[in-house]
């Protein structure tokens, strides 16, 4: 402890906590751009389609950004709770602190929290995330040689394979499978978003109710997790259990307002159809067309009759001679 400068007991430094993660800021960048690089074309529509086709990128861009940002959040179930917890090992030394699980498709996170933040000459202040590609055993290795807060090491060992409570199996493969399934509704929500360009709406709004479906798919995917015996978790004098959270009732809402857009898309589209190609642009290009081979037409007429009339005062002139 003398030779860290009295951080207890084994890190040269103290611990920067987890704040943001830098993929979720990578997708939220690039979506930002493309809103804003596609919202500069509105003041060049006229009239009440402005509106619309702002609503319409809007939630559009929405729509795709959850879908992939989804991925990548580390908060589709999770569990908290406030205990007495020894804090590092070969020590009897005692924290008050929130201790926290949280679980995403690729990995957990795990929080560690004191009350009051700083005890032991220490903050306490953790955010650790362990990372199954096919296990999270080489990080639960690392974090024993890195002396991580014994709680911290408790949760993870929970999802070792040598655990009793098989935990790894069970939200790997369930998150492995919520992952591709909800790759194929951002492939859906690219060819809704093309054909919404093309005069086929009708089929745009199919593929945006199987974006719906494939969403749905991913949290039936991930909610098997919750139909296996769950492992309880034991810290102090309490334990807690994990539950959705944040991300799960994201994609939830996600795939109710694809479906509810898919299902009006093809409902106007029997009803309506003249409306709902006014509103997606459909057809403007034809009827321009029309008016341009119109013109034509009539300024092609024009100079027939011009032709043909005069030959008429050649014809009296040379009767005059």
């Amino acid at each position: 402890m003398s030779f860290y400068d009295d951080i207890y007991p084994f890190y040269p430094l103290q611990r920067t906590p987890f704040i943001f993660s830098g993929s979720l800021l990578a997708i939220i960048l690039v979506f930002l751009v493309l809103a804003a690089s596609l919202l500069l074309i509105l003041p060049g529509i006229r009239g009440r389609s402005r509106l619309f086709w702002m609503v319409r990128i809007i939630t559009s861009l929405f729509i795709g950004a959850v879908i992939v940002a989804l991925n990548f959040t580390s908060d589709w179930a999770e569990a908290r709770m406030t205990t007495n917890a020894t804090y590092k090992s070969f020590s009897s030394a005692v924290i008050n602190a929130d201790v926290g699980l949280h679980v995403g498709l690729y990995g957990i996170n795990v929080t560690l929290k004191g009350n009051p933040v700083v005890q032991f000459n220490e903050t306490i202040n953790y955010n650790e995330m362990f990372s199954w590609h096919d296990s999270i055993d080489e990080e639960y290795k690392e974090a024993l040689e890195k002396g991580l807060p014994n709680p911290i090491l408790y949760i993870a060992e929970k999802f070792t394979l040598g655990s009793p409570c098989g935990l790894i199996f069970q939200y790997r493969y369930s998150g492995r499978y919520a992952s591709a399934t909800l790759w194929t509704a951002f492939c859906c929500w690219l060819v809704a978003n093309i054909l919404f360009s093309m005069p086929v709406i009708l089929y745009a709004g199919y593929m945006m109710m199987a974006t719906a479906a494939f969403i749905f798919f991913s949290m039936a995917s991930f909610s098997t997790i919750m139909n296996v015996p769950q492992c309880i978790f034991s810290i102090g004098m309490y334990s807690f259990q994990t539950e959705y959270s944040h991300s799960f009732w994201l994609a939830l809402a996600t795939g109710v307002l694809c479906s509810v857009i898919g299902i009006l898309v093809v409902i106007f589209n029997f009803v309506v159809p003249e409306k709902m190609n006014e509103a997606f642009s459909v057809g403007v290009d034809s009827y321009e067309d029309e008016d341009v081979s119109f013109g034509e037409s009539y300024m092609n007429s024009a100079f027939l009759d011009k032709v043909t009339i005069s030959p008429l005062p050649i014809k009296a002139t040379v009767e005059h001679i």
